[in-house]
């Protein structure tokens, strides 16, 4: 489904809160007015739910379909609605507030939410109905790929990976919709679910495709003024402004790359649709964390040729920003298109320093010496020999001395540390490591307080989300509710996550997952 482009009237009014307090009453929270989406070129088409060409506008003016029969509130995030939303958990439990997600309850107002902190952030329900640009669906959400957005999406914001947010889950068991999950032929109902996400915008670098396409150079041009006035207003108005706006994204959506590869994160599909402007994670499908290592890591089982794999990640960003940079062209004068060419060729280089600098940092290194890149590559490939964990590689490190890296009886209790002194080649790399931590003058203490802050000890490991989602569709919500609370603080050691295993070895039954675009 492409909801891209489209505006869904059931979202939020620009709400300030100038008494700094959490509105405790859902009725008293109102939208801005006007919202800031109404400078652009809006679509009055009827038909707002039949696939159709839309043309010269950016939105189209399309009311929700609420979700059918009793509506049951999943979870909420306390800290999206208290820090954003400007909301007191507590109105998660009035009728209003689930109404509202589930699409049946408009406060007064526009789209857009104010932020206290002056930021302006754009809700979205996911899984509302059809739009003008659905395609190949039904407009719908099912549970499962809902309870995946959600606590991912948290996830991340706490790990430090920019992201979009979730603020709240509803589902109806009486509504139903099929999913074919694997594609097989054997289509189930499953039950339909809203989620409520957050974005200061959701512009991507394929909403100026669109327009490339169409060959609308006005409307793209009037859309791009718009972006750059309202999400980018440190770029200054002048002849410069276009370039600086495109190293701006390129370089925000690269940083976003290198920390997912920081901590193992796998989209699982970046086309230009799913990149968002604002380098913020963006659409949540088939992705995983990497677990046991392989740099060729596919989550999703629809990317036959592994183009999303974890390790082409980054050079899949640098082609999008290729065909981001195309499809801005039309607006742009010869000087312009040049001076993003010479932007262009310097980006490979940032990419690659950025995600070496990620890697130094989860080694508690903080300076970049000659043969760093052979120091991190042939840690990673030794864990790719002994199938070592990623996540769980890197905390254990931060456990355990430096010292002691070679001593077998403590790196018994270290899972997958354990597995890694296996390889022969194991002595060798951890000298190399001594001898880099000393030629930077690390303490012992400095790269442990370094590498806890920057290695978690819990990500959302699909065994973890498939467990709280076989839960959910039972009606038994807990441990949706619980993750989120685990994640919160992803970084330190849970004991209810450690008494369900959490940041132990995976189970066996945990490879054979498999996940798909409808995931």
């Amino acid at each position: 489904m492409r909801r891209a482009l489209c505006l869904l009237t059931t979202l939020v009014h620009e709400y300030k809160n100038m008494s700094m307090k959490n509105t405790k009453n859902f009725k008293e929270w109102k939208f801005k007015e006007p919202p800031s989406y109404a400078e652009l070129p809006i679509d009055d088409n009827p038909e707002y739910n039949v696939p159709v060409a839309v043309k010269n506008a950016v939105f189209s003016k399309v009311p929700t379909e609420p979700l059918m029969g009793k509506v049951q509130l999943v979870c909420v995030s306390g800290d999206a609605l208290t820090e954003i939303l400007d909301l007191d958990p507590a109105v998660a439990e009035s009728e209003e507030f689930v109404d509202f997600i589930a699409g049946k309850y408009l406060p007064e107002g526009g789209l857009t939410v104010c932020h206290r902190k002056g930021e302006t952030w754009q809700p979205q329900l996911k899984g509302s109905g059809e739009t003008p640009y659905s395609r190949f669906g039904d407009g719908r959400a099912v549970l499962r790929s809902s309870i995946r957005e959600m606590v991912a999406s948290e996830a991340c914001h706490f790990l430090g990976i920019p992201t979009t947010r979730a603020a709240a889950l509803v589902v109806s068991e009486e509504h139903k919709v099929w999913r074919d999950k694997t594609y097989s032929g054997h289509a189930r109902q499953e039950s339909a679910a809203i989620v409520m996400r957050l974005s200061p915008s959701w512009f991507r670098l394929g909403s100026l495709e669109i327009f490339d396409k169409r060959k609308e150079p006005h409307t793209m041009k009037i859309l791009v003024d718009h972006i750059i006035k309202h999400n980018f207003q440190d770029i200054r108005d002048d002849e410069d402004k276009y370039v600086n706006w495109y190293t701006e994204v390129a370089h925000r959506n690269l940083d976003m790359v290198a920390a997912w590869q920081g901590f193992g994160f796998t989209h699982g599909v970046l086309n230009t649709d799913n990149v968002s402007v604002l380098g913020v994670t963006i659409d949540y499908g088939p992705y995983g964390f990497v677990e046991h290592y392989n740099r060729h890591y596919v989550p999703n089982t629809s990317d036959d040729m592994a183009r999303y794999a974890y390790s082409k990640q980054p050079e899949i960003i640098l082609w999008n920003l290729e065909k981001f940079a195309l499809a801005m062209e039309p607006i742009l004068s010869d000087d312009q298109k040049r001076r993003i060419q010479d932007v262009r060729r310097t980006l490979e280089k940032y990419a690659n320093d950025k995600v070496l600098r990620t890697y130094l940092l989860k080694l508690g290194l903080s300076e970049v010496h000659d043969g760093d890149e052979q120091l991190v590559d042939q840690l990673l490939q030794l864990m790719q020999n002994t199938m070592a964990d990623f996540t769980a590689t890197f905390r254990q490190l931060a456990e355990v001395d430096s010292k002691q890296l070679l001593d077998k009886t403590v790196l018994e209790g270290k899972w997958s540390l354990n597995k890694l002194q296996e390889a022969s080649q194991w002595s060798v790399w951890v000298q190399k490591y001594r001898d880099r931590l000393n030629a930077e003058n690390v303490s012992e203490e400095q790269r442990c307080a370094r590498m806890v802050k920057v290695n978690p000890v819990y990500v959302p490991r699909n065994w973890i989300l498939q467990e709280a989602i076989a839960d959910a569709e039972k009606n038994d919500f807990d441990k949706v509710r619980l993750l989120l609370k685990i994640f919160r603080n992803p970084f330190e050691v849970n004991e209810e996550a450690e008494i369900l295993g959490y940041s132990a070895q995976p189970p066996s039954w945990s490879y054979g997952l498999k996940l798909s675009c409808s995931s």
